[in-house]
């Protein structure tokens, strides 16, 4: 469950390093960065495709996206499935999710390789790995 405590920790985190903040300079794809939040995703419908997300990209459902609330278009993503154990890296090109409860919605693609497209919803761990 995300607390709001947990919500703002991983907001400044992100904000930080997005400022540049962290020591060393921004994380690249290989620094993990200890932020992380651990809540519901959904996924995009079929519907969606080819359609206008909010960073201006055409929404590709064979791609490994997700669409955040907060985070910087770009910011690369682990999602790890904590009812399975699968996780993607993913990158963060929309936002949304805008139903309560949720706190990322992933690409068909990304929902299909954590094993959760019949279930529509799962509980995961995002994890920010880099901030553009």
């Amino acid at each position: 469950m995300v607390t709001l405590g947990s919500t703002r920790s991983f907001l400044l985190m992100a904000a930080v390093l997005a400022a540049g903040g962290c020591a060393g300079g921004a994380a690249t794809s290989t620094e993990a960065v200890t932020s992380e939040q651990v809540g519901t995703a959904s996924y995009y419908a079929h519907e969606l495709h080819g359609g206008a997300t909010a960073s201006g990209e055409i929404y590709d459902e064979d791609e490994l996206t997700g669409a955040h609330r907060e985070l910087p278009f770009g910011t690369r993503v682990r999602v790890t499935n904590l009812e399975n154990g699968n996780s993607v890296l993913l990158r963060i090109n929309d936002r949304g999710p805008f139903v309560e409860g949720r706190i990322i919605d992933v690409s068909f693609e990304a929902a299909r390789q954590l094993n959760f497209i019949e279930q529509g919803l799962t509980t995961v761990r995002v994890e920010v790995l880099a901030v553009p």
